[in-house]
Formats: structure tokens, sequence, C-alpha cells
């Protein structure tokens, strides 16, 4: 049987920096991953350090929804690609999507049984971001439902939040049976966080509500996209990021980039943020992949599509002059 674990967690808590820390053990390095991203510019596949036969994106919705069946074909397919010899992995490790709702997932891998006949589920990780965490849960009710079917919480950003106490007691009441661990940038032993689990009382309570499987999502979460050929003056990216907090701040429930700049296109600049939380500009050494384009991508209530592109060509401007 072939163990597949669950990392979830809202938007901005650190999967994608907790799963790249993971395939960086050498256990885990030849790991099938599968990762879904909201919206139709995927970027967190371009930032894993893993063999690209192993790694497989769902973009253009979240596997709780339309591409929960684009999931099953994917690990039936993948299973029946390692009998043959094809590809090599011993295990399976999932990243939905910060507006995942973990239940019709869960429902998915456990009840279909084309799937349930090769793969077992080996265990649920949550990530909570320590700094936001408990403002989320009380906002969103995907939060609340990731934090309720964990096997473990795992406390990201924990650095920045020295005082978790009332979050830790928040998810303590919401999941009673799982353990709830801390990391800062993902250092945390993975045999620790996906070692096989029982499941917690909370997830029959929610198989057993499910009849129908279906996602409860915030209303009005929108995804705004830019994608850009030319690359941008390096002075844009601090005014862009100083915009967006001043002016989106809570609107923005995450924000994603990689970004060409003018002064130095071999490298390119990675942003993230959440809420007004928008951290500093990172390099990486090279492009991930051989698409040099500038992607962008902001997830956000109530912030007009029109908006983010329209600041950067005026910050574009600005800066040209």
């Amino acid at each position: 049987m072939i163990p597949v674990s669950v990392i979830t967690g809202f938007l901005g808590s650190g999967k994608t920096t907790l799963l790249r820390a993971v395939l960086r053990d050498p256990a885990y390095a030849g790991s099938a991953v599968i990762v879904n991203e909201w919206g139709d510019i995927g970027l967190d596949h371009e930032l894993l350090e893993t063999s690209e036969e192993n790694l497989l994106g769902l973009a253009n919705g979240c596997l709780c929804c339309a591409t929960r069946g684009d999931l099953a074909r994917t690990l039936i397919d993948l299973a029946a690609r390692r009998r043959s010899g094809a590809v090599t992995y011993h295990r399976v490790l999932i990243e939905t999507s910060g507006l995942a709702d973990p239940a019709p997932i869960l429902h998915t891998l456990l009840m279909d049984p084309s799937i349930a006949e090769d793969h077992r589920v080996e265990a649920v990780v949550t990530v909570v971001d320590a700094l936001l965490g408990a403002e989320t849960i009380a906002r969103h009710p995907e939060a609340a439902q990731q934090a309720m079917l964990a096997d473990r919480l795992l406390l990201s950003k924990t650095d920045l939040a020295p005082d978790t106490s009332a979050l830790e007691a928040k998810l303590g009441a919401l999941n009673p049976g799982a353990p709830i661990l801390r990391a800062v940038q993902g250092a945390i032993p993975p045999d620790v966080l996906f070692a096989s689990a029982a499941r917690p009382a909370a997830f029959q309570h929610w198989l057993d509500a499910i009849t129908t499987p279906g996602a409860r999502h915030s209303a009005g979460v929108e995804t705004i996209s830019i994608l850009r050929e030319d690359p941008l003056p390096g002075v844009v990216l601090p005014l862009f990021l100083e915009a967006l907090a001043e002016h989106a701040g809570e609107k923005l429930l995450r924000m994603k980039g990689i970004i060409r700049v003018a002064e130095a296109p071999e490298k390119p600049a990675v942003l993230h943020g959440v809420r007004h939380v928008l951290h500093p500009i990172q390099w990486l050494e090279d492009w991930p992949s051989a698409d040099r384009r500038s992607r962008l991508v902001l997830i956000g209530q109530g912030i007009p599509p029109w908006w983010p592109a329209r600041l950067l060509e005026a910050l574009e401007e600005e800066a040209r002059v």
C-alpha cells in the first residue's frame, strides 16, 4: 500500500515552505508530490526542489471542488505508472490549496475503491500561521475545518508570534485529539509529522455529515493573476509591496509572485505576503524552469480585479521618468 499524506492549511500559512523542507530529507526526496493551487497561474511547483517526473500540479480550482476528480485520476495513473516501472516513489505527498476543505478530499481518498486498493491515508498535517491563525479561523470556515480534521497541527512562523497560548487553546477546542507542533521555515523531522495516525473523532463526524461531498468556502474570495513578459525595474517591487499593505490590508488573503527584475534578469525575485504582513523580497540563484515571465497571484476579498495591474503600471511609469 502506498502511504498518502495531506498537507493543508489556510492561504499563506507556510505549506510550500514545509513541503520544500520535507523534500530535502533523503527519506522523503523520492516522494510523488501533488500540488494544488487556486487560480490559473501556478507558482508553488516552481519553488519546490524535487524531480519533475514525480511532481504534478493541479490548478484552476481546489481539490475539494472541481479538481477532486483530477486527484483520483492522478493517483490511479501514478500507481499504474509505478507498477510498470515508469516512475519510482514510495509515498505520495499532497499539498492542497489554501482554500481547500479537507473533508471531501479525505472522502475521495478513503471511499473511492479504485484509490483505496493501492493507497492508505497516512496523516493529515494542518499548517497554522502562529501570527494570524486565530483571526483566520474566526473569519474563514475553511481554516476551522482544516484544523478540525488534522492528525497533527503545525504552528508556523512561531518566531513572529512568541505567545501562542490563545491560538493553541482555540485549536485544542476544535481538535483535542491532535498534537500541536511548532516549526520555523519547516524545520521539523518529517517522521514526526507523517507517522501513521488514527483518525481523530472529528474525522468520522465530517464523513458522516457528507452524503454528497462538497466544499464550504468563504464568500467573495477571488483570484487576480498578472502575467508579464517584460522585466520590472527593481525599485518598483518595494513600492508595490508598500502600496499593497497600505491599500489592500485585510482584504489581501494571499500574495505570491516570481518576478523578473530588469537589473538582474537571471535571478528572479520571489514575493510573499498574507494580509498586511508582506515578507522581505527573496532572491533565487536561478529560474526554476524555462519560463522567465513574471507571474503574480493575489487572492483577496473585495480587491478590484483591475487594481494590482494598474498599480504596477503606474509605479513602473514613475520609475522610468
